[in-house]
């Protein structure tokens, strides 16, 4: 009874988190007009991403237009702002600054109040080199214009409603660094919402908010339609290396809430990043969200106020369970009061015993550490390489990679629990980590899976060996869970919640079952059904996350964890039920071997198509006064077109190593010389005794690279007039990366004694260079990927005073 149970709760459970992850239907362009419609929002996105549109791109000035008069027509009287911007990024240790010339939009439909603060709707219509952008972000500037019809029809707001739709944030946020550093913005602005996007579907997230957050948790609880949204994705996002443009409004003080969809991220700065391709389910999510939220807003007395970070998570439908931190106690004194009335009712049975327990702590880490283990021994096995763009083939790939995860995660569920009751696995628990360990090391030598597989193996074979019965089993099992929930609760409160609340649930299921040593035979299966099934179907839909957002499989082994608090006794079975232990051994070996499986099919059969063409990348890279000439590619692994070109020159391609053109090592060939200009370079010494360097680039130019290097101290720097902390230490090399350079760049500085500068300069011309053969034509299965197909010339100079 209780495997079929357990059979019923997985399925109820997948096909639940299947539902619950579903965008809505997108609404026809006939919806009424007070409802947001993804078809009505579309026909902008089909005018915006009909090609790349970078920032200072002939293409770009089009959609800048383009908006212009969209926003006119809505009666928001927009206005171009345009700035030069430069930001500098603080989270790397050499000084690196990013900049360029912008034109921000600007759009206000007129509040009440003029003088309330005011709601600011925020997106950028900038693309990265090479890709449409239909989802980052033209989803999101459609739904800000479809946003403001609805406002506008809905009538006067409390207070203004601003709509700024920014340019240059692939370039480094520029357009959002202008608008609240050089303009009047941050101190009109209240609260914030801004739309974004990191693929091109799936369902639209909240994953970060202003700081002190209680009041703005508070309007997206009440108002929110199916939302995606915890206190553990603002947590997350806050530790990675990733910004948004939120990432500017947040730092000046401004509350607000951020939305991105994530699903399909294949085309995630891609050429594959068209119309056609957009999700219009994300974009209705998107647009339904953020609807809900603006109206609350605009038309609200007062905007929230700030209070405590709270803790809070979507369940189903439109649900949102929010409480304060110190309410985590509370979740916590209900797990350990259930969890200690199911203990002293096992004992009262007489079924439970010490060393038991303390198996089942060892069979909960057992499982933790060997399904980390198998599964980052698949990602090693279905690609090669932890970069974007190795990681390519499995976005190409996503369902049949999260299935194989899926597989794996499921043998080790199925199979702990088991080896746990019935004490005869010990060496087959210590021969599955050390494999999963020696496996991995055909790869290349890795720590990890050495650390991971040799614990699991050290693991299972002090824990097995000894039957269990499934009282004592699952007591370590929930009182390991108990532990990491007193854990997180002490230092990240807003995350334990990932914990407790399915070890709430569990708990109480060990409370009404006396720790599975109920007599009734039906307990434990229809509990499990009852409360199992909603309670895996939410933690897979937030495997599901984890699994678009970090490409870290063994993560996911937490989850699987999670899931076996609540099913342990469906798995663990009746003692002596040799005919379900059979079954559920056969089930567990077949999905090792399927999981394994699938992850060699994604490595071992191309996935590319018409719909997921290879990411192919060459560029030409010529030293200036045209002395040498190479033909480049910055792709980790050739593609079979690239080594074509690559290899035109007669001779093999080999890899290199520039800071200047990239970060990481890449392939280059010689290659015939082009008649190319690169910037000019020249420095002086001003009037007030300043050193002025002056950078001119050639007109077309699109991006200009810049490092400096002085071998004494200077202060004052500027960049075009901008204070900037360059130079700041004789001997460091400081980079400026500029997209749409401005035609002359000025870097003046106050030595503070006599000296010499260090400059390189790398300019970045679209197109392939006329005069040199002509790039081979690409099949339908490969696409040019970012700044493929350009141009760059580098020069060195050295300057004394």
């Amino acid at each position: 009874m209780r495997l079929a149970a357990l059979c019923i709760t997985l399925a109820a459970a997948l096909s639940l988190a299947f539902v619950a992850l579903r965008p809505p239907s997108p609404a026809p362009a006939d919806a009424p007009a007070s409802a947001f419609s993804a078809q009505r929002a579309f026909s902008d996105v089909a005018v915006m991403a009909k090609s790349p549109h970078p920032v200072g791109s002939p293409a770009n000035a089009q959609v800048r237009d383009f908006l212009l008069a969209r926003m006119t027509a809505l009666g928001l009287a927009p206005e171009v702002q345009p700035a030069f911007a430069l930001r500098k990024i603080d989270r790397l240790q050499q000084p690196l600054f990013v900049g360029g010339q912008v034109e921000n939009i600007v759009g206000v439909l007129p509040g009440r109040d003029r003088t309330a603060p005011a709601l600011a709707i925020m997106a950028h219509y900038d693309t990265v080199p090479g890709s449409p952008g239909a989802g980052d972000d033209a989803a999101g500037v459609a739904a800000a214009l479809e946003l403001a019809r609805i406002l506008r029809l809905q009538g006067t707001p409390e207070r203004d409603v601003i709509f700024l739709i920014t340019d240059g944030e692939e370039a480094g946020l520029l357009g959002a660094d202008a608008a609240f550093t050089q303009t009047s913005l941050a101190r009109r602005v209240g609260f914030l919402i801004n739309m974004e996007a990191r693929g091109g579907g799936g369902l639209a997230q909240m994953f970060q908010t202003g700081a002190r957050n209680a009041g703005t948790v508070e309007v997206l609880r009440q108002n929110a339609s199916q939302p995606s949204a915890s206190s553990l994705a603002v947590l997350l996002y806050s530790a990675m290396p990733n910004d948004t443009d939120f990432t500017v409004s947040r730092a000046a003080g401004i509350d607000g809430l951020n939305f991105a969809f994530i699903g399909r991220q294949f085309d995630y700065h891609a050429a594959s990043a068209t119309p056609e391709a957009l999700q219009l389910g994300s974009l209705q999510h998107m647009g339904d969200q953020v609807t809900a939220a603006a109206r609350a807003l605009a038309y609200a007395p007062r905007l929230p106020e700030r209070g405590a970070d709270q803790v809070f998570s979507h369940v189903f439908g439109d649900f949102i369970i929010a409480y304060p931190p110190m309410a985590g106690w509370l979740v916590l004194a209900a797990c350990a009061g259930l969890l200690a009335l199911a203990v002293r009712n096992a004992r009262r049975l007489g079924i439970l015993d010490a060393p038991g327990v303390a198996r089942g702590v060892g069979a909960a880490i057992y499982l933790l550490l060997l399904s980390a283990a198998l599964l980052h021994l698949a990602r090693l096995i279905a690609a090669d390489g932890g970069g974007f763009l190795e990681q390519r083939p499995l976005l190409a790939r996503a369902a049949t990679w999260e299935t194989a995860l899926l597989f794996l995660g499921l043998s080790v569920a199925l199979l702990t629990p088991r080896l746990t009751g019935t004490g005869r696995g010990r060496l087959v628990a210590a021969a599955l980590g050390l494999a999963a360990a020696a496996a991995a090391q055909f790869f290349g030598w890795d720590l990890a899976a050495l650390a991971l597989g040799g614990a699991a193996a050290v693991c299972g074979g002090l824990t097995f060996g000894a039957p269990v019965r499934i009282a004592p089993a699952w007591t370590g099992v929930l009182a390991t869970a108990l532990v990491v929930s007193l854990g997180l609760q002490i230092a990240a409160p807003t995350a334990a919640f990932l914990v407790a609340w399915p070890l709430l649930a569990a708990c109480l299921v060990a409370a009404l079952t006396s720790l599975g040593g109920t007599e009734s035979r039906w307990r434990i299966p229809l509990l499990g059904v009852l409360i199992g099934t909603p309670t895996t179907a939410w933690l897979l839909g937030y495997a599901h996350g984890v699994f678009l957002g970090l490409d870290l499989p063994a993560l996911l082994a937490v989850f699987g964890w999670l899931c076996m608090i609540g099913l342990w006794p469906m798995v663990q079975g009746d003692p002596g039920d040799k005919i379900g232990d059979r079954r559920i051994w056969l089930v567990a070996a077949a999905a090792l071997a399927l999981g394994l499986g699938l992850s060699a099919l994604v490595r071992l059969a191309p996935p590319w198509s018409a719909r997921h063409p290879q990411a192919t990348i060459v560029q030409h890279l010529q030293d200036a006064g045209g002395s040498k000439a190479y033909t480049l590619s910055t792709e980790p692994h050739l593609s079979a077109w690239t080594r074509r070109v690559l290899a035109q020159g007669g001779e093999r391609p080999v890899q290199t190593r520039d800071e200047l053109v990239a970060r990481a090592p890449f392939w280059a060939s010689p290659a015939p010389i082009a008649s190319l200009a690169g910037a000019t370079v020249a420095l002086q010494t001003t009037e007030n005794g300043r050193q002025r360097l002056t950078v001119t680039v050639p007109a077309g130019v699109r991006g200009l690279s810049l490092d400096l290097r002085s071998d004494t101290l200077v202060g004052s720097a500027t960049v075009n007039g901008r204070p900037a902390a360059l130079l700041a230490a004789p001997g460091v090399w400081n980079r400026i990366r500029l997209q749409a350079p401005p035609g002359t760049l000025a870097v003046e500085f106050t030595p503070a004694g006599p000296g010499r500068l260090e400059v390189r300069t790398l300019t970045r011309t679209e197109g392939w260079p006329l005069g040199l053969p002509p790039l081979p034509a690409r099949s339908p299965r490969e696409m040019a990927f970012g700044d493929s197909d350009t141009a760059l010339v580098r020069d060195a100079r050295t300057f004394s005073w």
